[in-house]
């Protein structure tokens, strides 16, 4: 099965094997929600592992050998294999075989819940360690929401209202990897005033991010409201010529531009020992 549909009446899901990616989220009266996917990017709301963002390189050092680890890693090139489905919601998994081995030498499972609850959608990942040493990995999530909200509407109508002040400031990237230093944050207080200048240089990055929800909103729009538990930054990202907007939580972040050490040494990484599992999950809400 390439695909499954979760509907409540309220809200409706399409979720593809391929990634176990959101590929479609609408409103009772039928309004797309997502990014439909497009020449300028090709994805919907990628799963971002074993890494998010990109290591130097492109390598993964682990035991004094090199893997080529391209940026997010793997899982979004990956079909899943469905453990569950019904009317309101679904699992899929992913586990470590030899193509996995070779790129990343570790044991994994990565299971992905997604659940209609209400006017919600509940996303649940829960990473497994069944290996003999610890597990070290990134995870995000990559959810690209369309921008603007509705036809008719500016995109510079659009703001994300979080749910404390971010006075810290911000990383950004060079190359796909993390540049030095920081930079002062564009958030007022709690209001982020959505520009396509905002994204120039690639994402907008919260490194420690003092919120645990964000409110995307517009006049005239349904406000979507992007929660998250487990995850600890926030990465922001539009493309030039892209109608969209990408709110994404991650366990992770880019390498910094001068990081040579083994992969087990990078910052931003789950350790799960061995015969443990993490969980983090995020929720879409609309209202």
């Amino acid at each position: 099965m390439d695909q499954h549909e979760i509907d409540n009446g309220q809200l409706s899901a399409v979720i593809k094997a391929d990634g176990a990616e959101l590929r479609s989220l609408r409103t009772a009266d039928g309004r797309e929600l997502l990014w439909q996917a497009g020449p300028v990017w090709p994805r919907h709301a990628p799963v971002l592992f074993p890494i998010v963002g990109r290591l130097k390189d492109d390598r993964l050092s682990h035991d004094g050998a090199s893997y080529r680890m391209t940026q997010h890693g793997f899982a979004r090139d990956r079909r899943f294999t469905w453990q569950k489905h019904g009317p309101l919601g679904c699992r899929l998994s992913l586990t470590d075989d030899p193509d996995t081995r070779a790129l990343y030498p570790f044991a994994f499972r990565l299971d992905i819940d997604f659940a209609l609850e209400s006017n919600s959608l509940v996303v649940r990942h829960l990473l497994s360690n069944p290996g003999e040493d610890g597990l070290p990995a990134s995870l995000g999530v990559h959810p690209a929401f369309r921008w603007p909200l509705a036809d008719g509407i500016p995109k510079d109508a659009h703001e994300l209202e979080f749910d404390t002040d971010e006075p810290s400031p911000v990383n950004r990237l060079d190359n796909g990897l993390l540049r030095d230093g920081t930079f002062p944050t564009p958030i007022e207080g709690r209001r982020l005033r959505l520009t396509e200048a905002l994204f120039a240089d690639d994402a907008l990055i919260l490194k420690h991010p003092a919120s645990r929800s964000v409110r995307y909103t517009a006049p005239g729009a349904p406000t979507i409201e992007v929660s998250w538990t487990g995850f600890e930054q926030l990465g922001l990202w539009s493309k030039p010529g892209g109608d969209f907007l990408c709110i994404e939580p991650w366990f992770g972040f880019a390498s910094p531009a001068g990081f040579d050490g083994a992969f087990r040494e990078k910052q931003g990484l789950l350790h799960i020992p061995p015969g443990e599992m993490r969980e983090l999950s995020y929720r879409i809400t609309l209202s």
